[in-house]
């Protein structure tokens, strides 16, 4: 492990504003092997992969004030 190179990165990146930052520490974080979560979502909206659950029960209702059975 380079050590020397790890705090010579860390204090370039803690000298920039704090805009800049952001932008480094996004860039850092995103992977692109790894579709973004909006991109899942639009995906399940567009497939209708949740359409199932419009058929199911409702077995509560915030207005009775009851919990569901677990059986």
């Amino acid at each position: 492990m380079n050590k020397q190179l790890i705090n010579s990165i860390v204090q370039i990146v803690q000298s920039l504003s704090p805009e800049e930052q952001i932008m480094v520490r996004e860039r850092l974080l995103v992977d692109g092997t790894y579709p973004h979560s909006t991109e899942i979502t639009n995906l399940a909206l567009q497939c209708s992969s949740f359409d199932f659950l419009d058929n199911e029960p409702d077995i509560y209702n915030i207005d009775d004030g009851e919990d569901a059975l677990c059986l």
